[in-house]
């Protein structure tokens, strides 16, 4: 009150001076003016003066904050902070090539120059921002929890299913096509992010056990033999991956009419086996780790196979095995028993189980070793190698594990380091044959040596007419025949890297087969030449030259230094 009355005694003054009204109000607005100037200036030098000083600053946070200074780095994570919200969210989506995908598919650019430039965020563009959202995920580098990885799963899962009917009569090309790029801007850079962050190995003597289930009724007994028989069950921990025919519009498989007929939805291998007495335990102590699919989402075991390895969290031990199996007592410790007999530092144990009807109690034969490899030669298989089960070469079980040329799929125990190593990769959609003489070229080249058990620690369902099939469900999920030309066009990826000539970058279309290879190809240990020699493949004549020492169990050429551990 007492300022507003000194303003009201000023213009009495004023106007007691012969001033106009508007020169007044004229001089009461400048008075404001520079009132409102000298506030903001007092509230700038009051700011200035509670801001922290670099003294103010915990002394390794100091450190921290030169050592950044002195490199001229910054946090990305703050430079991010700058851009508009729109391009923050399309960042944490992973949509990371943006308007270059049209380069990456035609071969101008690889997802490397993109996504693992060091442009900073001058690469931004209408759909996202690369190389800024690589640099900035290095910043993040705990252990990836199981919630994140199946957080990650189920939201692609969903894109995929979006995807799958949007593009339901799609040519072949076309479905690659949506595949490989909804697989580019989402689990390359996830996967990238996720190989970083694994989980570190313990040493408690775990198994990690990957299974992969399509519409498989014998999936639920194979959990519960598994923990059954299994010397060290609560040291057991399974990735499932189920695929399964939900709701009243499920097909059987071919029958000997040679037409599908409607069945009942498929058992719930995981509801059953966590329901039964034997599994329930195990379901409620985190033994088993589940992703859950629609038979509309299958992409292929293989593919089945790296979303498996993605529920690995720290085990000390892998496996991998089909959903139809029967096992042995202790099969665990006498897998892991059999890997550190064998005369390596990177054993990998592995081969075609015998039948499910096989006596495993049997512990005094020896195994059947998978030797042969043929070149395919009907035309739906593109020429690719296809390995001829396996034999009982030997008349006496050793105690060492004996060299082996391949891996299967079905049976392969192995250090869990593999999945770090070795990592699946996830741009080999709808395959049925090629990753297992893929997988062992990798591995070989990667420094491991693939050997077969001593004796057989499970057995295998084989003969599975009428059951469903994955390229049953690729037909009805798009268009009847589509997909023995899209498998064909995809294992180019895989020829490519095996060396097969027809396969070359220069031959091939479109180059999106080739994305990102270099991060899930051919090991850096020793040579893909030297590998093809021993095993006898030659790409160029498509010619098997036999080699005689997976038949006769003696070591490969190169390893003559174990022979004597073979002498019977």
């Amino acid at each position: 009150m007492h300022r507003g009355t000194s303003y009201l005694s000023n213009r009495s003054l004023d106007d007691d001076n012969n001033t106009s009204e508007a020169r007044a109000y004229a001089t009461s607005s400048s008075t404001d003016l520079i009132r409102g100037v000298g506030c903001l200036i007092i509230g700038t030098i009051v700011l200035f003066l509670l801001a922290p000083s670099t003294h103010q600053i915990p002394e390794h946070q100091q450190k921290h904050t030169a050592a950044v200074s002195d490199h001229h780095a910054v946090d990305p994570r703050d430079r991010t902070r700058k851009l508009p919200v729109r391009l923050q969210l399309l960042m944490a989506q992973s949509q990371v090539i943006g308007n270059h995908l049209e380069e990456v598919q035609e071969g101008k650019k690889s997802v490397e120059e993109v996504i693992h430039s060091r442009a900073g965020l001058n690469d931004v563009d209408n759909n996202g921002i690369s190389s800024a959202l690589h640099i900035s995920r290095n910043y993040k580098s705990s252990p990836m929890s199981l919630q994140e990885v199946l957080s990650f799963l189920q939201s692609f899962l969903k894109k995929l299913n979006s995807s799958n009917i949007k593009n339901k009569h799609a040519t072949f090309h076309g479905i690659w096509t949506a595949y490989h790029d909804l697989a580019l801007k989402y689990l390359y850079p996830w996967d990238q992010e996720y190989l970083k962050r694994m989980p570190p190995r313990r040493e408690d003597g775990s198994v990690f056990l990957s299974v992969v289930s399509f519409r498989d009724e014998f999936c639920p007994e194979t959990l519960k033999q598994a923990f059954a028989k299994a010397q060290n069950p609560q040291q057991l921990f399974v990735g499932l991956v189920q695929q399964n025919c939900e709701g009243d519009k499920c097909r059987s498989g071919v029958m000997e009419s040679g037409k599908m007929e409607d069945v009942k939805e498929d058992p719930d291998c995981y509801l059953l086996f966590c329901s039964s007495p034997e599994g329930k335990k195990y379901c409620n102590d985190g033994n088993i780790r589940l992703l859950k699919m629609k038979e509309s989402e299958t992409l292929g075991p293989y593919i089945a196979r790296w979303y498996a390895s993605k529920l690995y969290n720290g085990e000390g031990w892998y496996m991998q095995i089909d959903s139809h199996m029967t096992f042995a007592q202790d099969w665990d410790t006498q897998s892991i028993t059999m890997l550190k007999n064998a005369p390596s530092d990177k054993p990998v144990i592995s081969h075609y189980p015998p039948p499910h009807t096989a006596d495993l109690t049997e512990t005094t034969v020896a195994a059947p070793r998978l030797c042969g490899p043929v070149f395919a030669t009907s035309d739906l298989e593109s020429q690719i190698i296809r390995l001829e089960g396996s034999y009982n070469y030997d008349s006496v079980k050793l105690k060492y594990p004996r060299f082996a040329p391949f891996i299967a799929a079905g049976y392969l125990v192995a250090h869990s380091d593999i999945l770090r190593e070795v990592p699946f990769d996830p741009f080999l959609p709808y395959i049925f044959m090629g990753e297992e003489i893929l997988l062992s070229a990798r591995l070989w080249t990667s420094g491991y040596d693939i050997f077969s058990p001593t004796h057989s620690l499970l057995g295998h369902h084989y003969v599975r007419n009428h059951k469903p099939k994955f390229w049953e469900s690729v037909h009805r999920t798009f268009s009847f025949g589509v997909h023995n030309p899209l498998q064909m066009l995809v294992l180019n990826r895989v020829k490519y890297q095996l060396g097969y000539p027809e396969s070359s970058k220069d031959m091939i279309k479109p180059k999106t087969l080739f994305t990102a290879i270099e991060q899930y190809s051919m090991g850096s240990t020793r040579s893909l030449d030297d590998y093809l020699k021993i095993v006898g493949l030659n790409m160029n004549t498509k010619e098997v030259t036999y080699t005689a020492w997976c038949e006769t169990g003696v070591p490969p050429p190169g390893f003559e230094k174990y022979d004597n551990l073979y002498k019977v």
